[in-house]
């Protein structure tokens, strides 16, 4: 008896742990250092506002061209980061600012361990709406970007690829392209284990309850199956050959093919990781321009 009392809070202790790390992040205060890359011939700014879905200020960054004319404007691609990251992830760690200088404005928000979805059981995380209604609303009044389906992509890593294959289906008739680089695409999916006990929890504060319309709403794969492969965004999905998630996304590829989905795969040697993100950027951000109908 004693022994299974034991056990019993060891596994309560593990699974607030492993809840606090979700929520935290596995290395203290996120986004504490700074060193985003620059280049000529590009800006950048970070920019406070006041979201009316959050209720409070959120800071997102911008890469923009230097030079623009009095009447010129730009396609915005909204870059999302992954989970235990933050608004300065692609700034610090991607060399994703030569692409602005191709005439682009990258906008890069804060969506903490959110997976940009309004929470199903935290009425006050509506991150799905502050990202589709808040920010595209604050960057096309603020800065040259042109509105519109035909001028928006949104392009993510991890948790940042999920939301932006998610947001995009969601949501055709905002963007045109959706890149997912590494996507944590079958989260809505995993069942509850003991090793990860805290991570579910967050999941189901997100997600909804096992089976419920909630969850079912958020899941990619349920989304591709009942998507019109007229109006459905193209998706670019890559993961890197040592990749975890090379699994569920492989198998995410293959529904979209059943499903006549435009969409393109690509791998390449490398793990889950900035160093495998960066070197898919490239390829990624030339089948957006081309997509975008940009030289």
């Amino acid at each position: 008896m004693r022994l299974f009392r034991t056990i019993s809070v060891l596994l309560c202790l593990a699974a607030v742990l492993s809840l606090a790390l979700f929520i935290f992040g596995r290395h203290g205060e996120r986004g504490t250092v700074d060193f985003a890359r620059q280049t000529p011939g590009v800006e950048m700014h970070d920019v406070t506002f006041r979201s009316a879905s959050l209720q409070r200020e959120m800071t997102y960054r911008v890469y923009l061209p230097a030079q623009i004319g009095s009447r010129q404007k730009f396609p915005a691609v909204y870059l999302l980061h992954g989970n235990d990251g933050s608004f300065r992830d692609w700034s610090n760690h991607s060399s994703v600012v030569e692409c602005a200088a191709r005439g682009l404005i990258l906008v890069m928000p804060e969506g903490n361990s959110s997976y940009y979805m309004n929470a199903a059981e935290k009425p006050q995380d509506k991150y799905e709406d502050y990202l589709i209604h808040d920010l595209i609303g604050d960057v096309e009044s603020r800065f040259p970007a042109k509105s519109g389906r035909a001028n928006r992509a949104v392009v993510g890593v991890s948790m940042g690829g999920f939301a932006a294959v998610t947001l995009a289906l969601r949501h055709p008739e905002l963007f045109l392209f959706a890149g997912a680089i590494s996507p944590a695409i079958d989260v809505p999916e995993r069942r509850l284990t003991w090793r990860r006990a805290g991570q579910w929890w967050g999941f189901r504060s997100i997600f909804g309850p096992w089976g419920s319309a909630e969850r079912q709403a958020r899941d990619p794969f349920v989304l591709a199956r009942w998507a019109d492969p007229r109006t459905a965004p193209y998706i670019y999905l890559t993961a890197g050959k040592q990749e975890p998630l090379l699994a569920p996304v492989q198998r995410f590829v293959e529904l979209l093919q059943m499903r006549g989905i435009a969409h393109e795969f690509h791998t390449k040697p490398g793990g889950h990781d900035w160093v495998e993100w960066d070197q898919q950027i490239p390829g990624c951000f030339g089948k957006l321009l081309g997509v975008l109908g940009k030289p």
